[in-house]
């Protein structure tokens, strides 16, 4: 393969099925929703979410910092530690050090109980911190006070597609030499009540009773996603670097493509237009073929319109007929985390030789001609898709390589 060719040094995860890599993996390996009635949700029209369980960020943070930080910080911060760690740095040079994340929102929790103070005790009831723990930019801004990088410092904003975006950025920085290393990933922590709500209101969320069985990616029976929680936060650098310093490769990202539906601002465009360009971009990148795509991580969000314009393209354009998966069977939609989550959960199924299951796939539904896994399934990839969609037509699609 040829183009774009990007090491991934290090993985740092945080998501509804645990904290770490690790437990991350075995959760999406095992198939079981983490999806359960949330009590900050209740007399709402939906009030179910996936949480990352037993997150405790005075443990993992110390109490001092992390009552400075919302929750969308703790969560980027916790998965940088571990990423950082695993990549086990010896030397960087911080000048050359780039920190890009996704996020979709911000600070939401803090923002809406800024906001609570306000209406309650008037503009002196509102804190100092509001601004820095809500910004969006604050959490890139935080990794780097975190290690002390000062290269590029950003944080994109695609919806459903910024952890994905953000690692395709981080590659281009790469590409260009404008950094050596690159921390890139996505974060969002938006289960508070007004955002919750919104969500509810648009009828994107499932309405089921039961958590357990409420997203349900491809299945005939979908109704709606399940929204999470979560951060992901990857080590990246030129291949090439990466080999010279005899670093560990877990697998590379050969290829990218982001494009821009321009249909509506919520639903996909119906013949899958941007998609299929995105596909197509990402596999120029990588010098492949469609038919050399064994395995893909789709955006599956078990909403309607969804499942069924990504299913077609799939079957369409891509005719080695790859095992697919949606891992948001089992974490539930991490809005603008799922990207960068999934894409280490599609580093993981590459390196480890194991393709994960969707959960609660019953029926596949009829329209769609795809293979998708229902067990997890040992499975020798070459080279895997990983797909992030999100509201306002945003596409981004990552090609990820065995290393």
């Amino acid at each position: 393969m040829t183009g774009l060719d990007i090491a991934v040094t290090g993985l740092g995860l945080v998501t509804p099925g645990g904290v770490g890599v690790e437990a991350g993996w075995a959760a999406v390996c095992a198939g079981r929703s983490t999806a359960a009635h949330d009590p900050t949700l209740a007399g709402h029209e939906v009030s179910i979410s996936c949480r990352v369980p037993d997150f405790d960020a005075d443990a993992l943070l110390g109490a001092r910092r992390a009552v400075r930080l919302d929750r969308f910080a703790q969560l980027a911060l916790v998965a940088a530690r571990e990423a950082v760690a695993d990549e086990e740095r010896t030397t960087w040079d911080a000048a050359r050090v780039g920190v890009v994340i996704g996020t979709s929102s911000g600070g939401g929790e803090t923002f809406e109980r800024q906001h609570g103070l306000l209406l309650a005790d008037g503009p002196t009831g509102v804190s100092p911190l509001l601004l820095p723990m809500h910004l969006p930019n604050m959490v890139a801004g935080q990794i780097a006070m975190e290690f002390g990088f000062h290269g590029p410092n950003l944080v994109v904003a695609t919806a459903c597609a910024s952890g994905a975006t953000a690692i395709g950025v981080a590659c281009d920085l790469l590409a260009a030499r404008r950094c050596d290393v690159v921390l890139a990933g996505g974060v969002d922590a938006l289960l508070n009540p007004l955002t919750m709500a919104g969500f509810a209101r648009m009828g994107a969320l499932s309405r089921r009773t039961d958590p357990a069985t409420a997203s349900r990616p491809f299945d005939a029976d979908r109704d709606g996603f399940v929204a999470a929680e979560g951060a992901a936060v990857l080590v990246l650098r030129r291949a090439e670097d990466a080999r010279a310093d005899g670093r560990p490769v877990r697998a590379r990202i050969v290829g990218y493509g982001a494009t821009a539906d321009a249909h509506h601002i919520t639903k996909p465009d119906p013949e899958g237009r941007g998609v299929i360009a995105a596909v197509r971009a990402a596999l120029a990148d990588a010098g492949a073929a469609p038919g050399d795509v064994g395995h893909v991580n789709a955006h599956g969000t078990s909403t309607q319109l969804n499942d069924l314009v990504e299913g077609r393209v799939l079957a369409g354009l891509l005719p080695s007929g790859p095992l697919v998966t949606s891992t948001k069977g089992v974490t539930g939609h991490m809005l603008g985390a799922a990207g960068a989550a999934e894409a280490v959960f599609t580093v993981l199924a590459v390196e480890q030789g194991i393709v994960p299951p969707t959960a609660n796939l019953d029926t596949l539904d009829p329209e769609l001609d795809i293979d998708v896994a229902t067990t997890a399934v040992p499975l020798g990839v070459e080279l895997a898709l990983s797909n992030s969609f999100g509201f306002g037509g945003q596409n981004a699609v990552l090609a990820i390589a065995r290393a």
